[in-house]
């Protein structure tokens, strides 16, 4: 990491190619294709926190994100996921290197998602007067936005959790309940007595009632963190919630459906989840997408702004020759589809090896 007293400048180097050749040869017309392909986010490589520190990353990612929604809508995506490294900007800026907890995250995904939101107000009758939800993974978090968020612009959105959207969607009793949720559920009820529910889960009162042809059905769902730190019926929930109503555009954010997909999750033990895989998660369009990857020294980032490819973009750094520090983004590969993580550290293992050949 930089020495304090030096100071840096970012340049970007686009060494564009389909897949990165032995020979460090990229074609012309390879270029030019790859020229299309939009640049990493400023403030976001691990050798200058300070940089980091001093920007609104976050505002960056939602602009960008903003993009490839509404492009995504136009092209009649109703499925997308958005996932970014959420507690990176600003003054408590914290990297993938940095120690945090699953508290803070929700919290960052809470307020992006609340300064998200209302940039898709400005087509009022499409997404306003309710129409689009924030879906927050319990009544404890949407609590918590309903308090700190109290603007009417972030109001104009209809605030529900998973439970109450879901069993309005697919019906009462539709929601599958974590492992003692019901449990305590009863006891907050028990508790309250004839006042009703305690509120040893949250304050029902947070939630916006949900009514159909006034703020339901939703045109846009911005599910927050489902799952992601939480329980696993989280996601089994979300696709009961897209069934019931597959007209409406579902955005998961920072629903960590990689581990999902991945298997991270034994069908042995989690069968219900696992049957949502290959029928709904498999089918996500991934519309902002910046996932850090590093190994034995190397720093990178697997990168997608929809409808652009796929991009393997190298970091490195160097001295500019006068006491600061120049740092270097290299497309190393780019691919319509997807690529599998092992799969792009290796090919950023190797591009650097080769680009280290070459300046040797």
């Amino acid at each position: 990491f930089l020495h304090p007293t030096l100071t840096t400048t970012t340049t970007i180097t686009r060494l564009h190619t389909l897949e990165l050749p032995r020979s460090g040869v990229t074609s012309f017309n390879t270029c030019l294709e790859a020229a299309k392909l939009s640049d990493l986010p400023k403030g976001i490589n691990p050798f200058e926190k300070s940089v980091s520190k001093s920007l609104d990353v976050q505002a960056d990612f939602r602009e960008r994100a903003k993009r490839a929604v509404d492009a995504a809508i136009g092209d009649g995506v109703k499925r997308m996921e958005i996932e970014f490294p959420p507690l990176l900007g600003g003054d408590q800026s914290k990297s993938q290197f940095d120690d945090f907890d699953n508290i803070q995250e929700l919290d960052k995904n809470k307020d992006w998602t609340m300064l998200f939101a209302p940039m898709f107000l400005g087509k009022q009758e499409e997404f306003g007067n309710g129409k689009t939800w924030l879906v927050f993974p319990d009544l404890k978090e949407c609590e918590l936005a309903r308090a700190e968020w109290a603007g009417s612009r972030y109001q104009t959105a209809t605030f529900t959790d998973i439970q109450a959207a879901t069993n309005h969607l697919a019906g009462d009793g539709s929601y599958d309940a974590p492992w003692g949720a019901n449990l305590v559920s009863g006891v907050s009820k028990l508790m309250g007595g004839s006042d009703g529910d305690a509120g040893l889960l949250g304050d029902q009162n947070a939630l916006d009632t949900l009514v159909e042809g006034e703020n339901s059905p939703a045109t846009l769902a911005l599910v927050i963190q489902p799952g992601n730190g939480g329980p696993v019926e989280d996601w089994v929930n979300v696709e009961k919630m897209y069934d019931a109503n597959p007209e409406t555009t579902m955005v998961v954010i920072n629903g960590a459906l990689d581990k999902v997909r991945g298997g991270y999750y034994p069908g042995v033990f989690f069968p219900k989840l696992a049957q949502t895989v290959d029928r709904f998660y498999k089918k996500f369009e991934s519309v902002f997408y910046l996932k850090p990857i590093s190994d034995k020294g190397v720093y990178g980032w697997i990168y997608r702004q929809y409808p652009e490819p796929w991009q393997v973009v190298l970091q490195t750094r160097k001295s500019d020759g006068k006491g600061g520090m120049l740092i270097e983004d290299t497309v190393v590969y780019t691919s319509e589809e997807r690529p599998e993580y092992n799969d792009a550290v290796a090919k950023l293992v190797r591009a650097n090896a080769e680009i280290a050949k070459a300046a040797s």
